[in-house]
Order: C-alpha cells, then structure tokens, then sequence
C-alpha cells in the first residue's frame, strides 16, 4: 500500500451461494485509490462493480459472502472486523452515494431529520440545533434552493435530481476521507447528471478526499475520472490513467467497450459495433480467459480457453489481463 493511497484492496473475493451453485460476483481484485484520486470503474452490468464496492464497505449480506482479502482504509484494515466497528467507519472516513436515491432515503422522514441523523451519529457532542444548522449549510453547499425551507420537506417532495444532491449532501457531512458513487447519474437526465457530477467533483476537491466512480458511461469517466479501471465477469481486466486507456486500450474488451460508444472524431454511417454474446454465468466460469467466447482478437485460441491470463504491466504503471495484451495495443495504437 503506498503511503498517499486511502484505499488499499488487495485479493478481494466476494461470493454468493445460490441454488445453481456458488456464483464467484468479485475475482481477486487487487487496487489503491490516492488520495484526491477520481477512480472510474467501468463494465457491462453484472460485471461486479456493485458487489464490489458493498464488499468494500462490509455491506455484503447472506446469501452472499467475502471469502477472501484486504481492505485497508488509511492503513486499517476493514476486511473481516465486526458490524458494529464497520458502523463507525461508514458514514464518516468512507460513505457511499446510492444508485437510487428515492431507495436509500426514509421516506417517512424529513431530509433535514435525515441529514441531522448522518451528523450526530458520528459525534453526539453536536446537538440537535447545530447538526440542524450544518444541515441547511450542506444542502447550501449542493444547491439545493432555499434550504431553510426544504430542510423539512420529505424526499417525494424533491425531484430526482434534487434528491440526488440530498445524497451527495449526505455522503459528504462528515467530511470522509473517500467517497464511493454507484451509478449516481443514471436515472437523471443529460443536463442533471452533468450538474451533478460537476457539484459532486467540485465538493470531494474541496474537501480533499477521493472518489470511487462506478458506471458503465465511458462518457461520464472520460470527462470526470483520472484514473479508470475496466471490470468483466468480475475481475479488474485493465487499469491506467483515463487518457491513456482512452487512447489505446490494451484489453479487447476494454477496446470493444469503446468502440460501443459514439465518438464525434468518427463520424462513419451505420450503427455502432456491438459485443457479441453476454457476460459468462459466474456460477459455471470457464478455464480459460472468460472473455474468450465474445473476443475478437483471443476466440478460439488455444492459450485463450486453457488457462486465465496473467496481468501485463506496461510503462506508465498501466496493466492488462489479457494473454495478447500487447497485440492488442499494437492495433489500438495504430487505430487511434
């Protein structure tokens, strides 16, 4: 773990035991996230990104299971300790931006009571009068209008962009040190999600810590992370800074993730190249490179089917796990 690094995941293996077997959601995943880092997680959905970061966070429920690795929050290890310590941590040194913010807030319950509950559970010495102060300042901070007023407005009475601002307000009250979003744009239109990820980026800068972004919108990675790593059938197949990714992949699957998506620098007629197939049952995972079925580059290969690749490591501190990574790169380098 290197010393400027919050987060430090080393060999996290995260299962749920089903009736048609063990599905294996998250496959010895190993990365850090510096400290004003913005991380993009990107992949197809069920590619992991979501088991992950419930993993990360010890929000992993029966029937699933983290069988195996580290997590280390500034040095200490989360991995393995008891709710009630987790409790602690959650909501103050890491918290996490949901999906759906109309799910994770109570419905029954003011936002200002909400956003009062989020700052007294990590420090009772603030009482109710202050923690209701620091709330109107918070929905200040993501600008909310007339926050004193809203404060005792339920969340059906936000709209879902609004709402959406209510939950970055809440993730960031007790000014954690890393913060991890979960596709929180997804159900927001075009103009939203921009004003949101724009206040969202402008508030962990201000505040110093780092993000997690998990989505499966390249565009939204290419215009707001520095670093980007590609998830598929639950494993990180490619890590570097966005650019360089962007640029020049070296996994096909990173490749065929961005060939999906319409580029204004390639205006050729017709429609846009898809991926072949659907992600591998991860009850049933192939010997091989599970992306050999759908890949362009390893299908039917021989060192393909018979055994996974091992990561590459390239100059730069990028990486790839794909047994013609290098090939790979060669074509992209020629292509962009």
């Amino acid at each position: 773990m290197s010393e400027a690094s919050v987060l430090s995941v080393d060999g996290l293996e995260t299962v749920f035991h089903t009736a048609a077997g063990i599905v294996r959601a998250v496959r010895g995943v190993s990365f850090d996230v510096r400290r004003g880092e913005k991380l993009g997680i990107v992949g197809e959905s069920g590619s992991g990104k979501s088991a992950m970061a419930l993993s990360i966070l010890g929000l992993i429920e029966p029937p699933g299971e983290v069988v195996a690795g580290s997590v280390k929050l500034n040095g200490r290890e989360l991995a393995g300790r008891p709710d009630r310590e987790l409790r602690a941590v959650r909501g103050k040194e890491i918290s996490l931006v949901y999906q759906d913010p109309m799910s994770a807030l109570d419905p029954v319950k003011t936002v200002g009571a909400q956003l009062v509950e989020t700052i007294r559970r990590h420090d009772r010495s603030v009482s109710r009068g202050a923690a209701r102060r620091a709330a109107v300042e918070l929905l200040r901070d993501v600008e909310v209008p007339q926050p004193e007023r809203r404060l005792d407005d339920y969340p059906h009475q936000y709209s879902g962009g609004m709402r959406q601002r209510v939950m970055i307000a809440s993730a960031l009250a007790n000014r954690p040190d890393l913060v991890i979003a979960d596709e929180p744009t997804t159900a927001l239109d075009v103009t939203t999600q921009a004003q949101v990820l724009e206040l969202l980026d402008r508030l962990v800068s201000e505040r110093g810590a780092a993000i997690v972004l998990i989505t499966h919108n390249l565009g939204i990675v290419a215009e707001f992370c520095d670093t980007v790593r590609v998830m598929y059938a639950g494993r990180l197949v490619e890590g570097s800074d966005t650019r360089t990714l962007f640029r020049a992949p070296a996994h096909p699957y990173a490749d065929a993730l961005l060939r999906a998506v319409p580029r204004p620098d390639r205006l050729e007629r017709g429609p846009l190249p898809a991926i072949e197939g659907a992600p591998p049952n991860l009850a049933q995972l192939p010997p091989g490179c599970a992306f050999e079925p759908r890949c362009p580059l390893g299908a039917g290969r021989p060192e393909c089917i018979g055994e996974p690749p091992a990561i590459r490591t390239f100059d730069g501190g990028r990486s790839a796990e794909c047994h013609f990574a290098e090939e790979q790169l060669a074509r992209s380098e020629v292509a962009s």
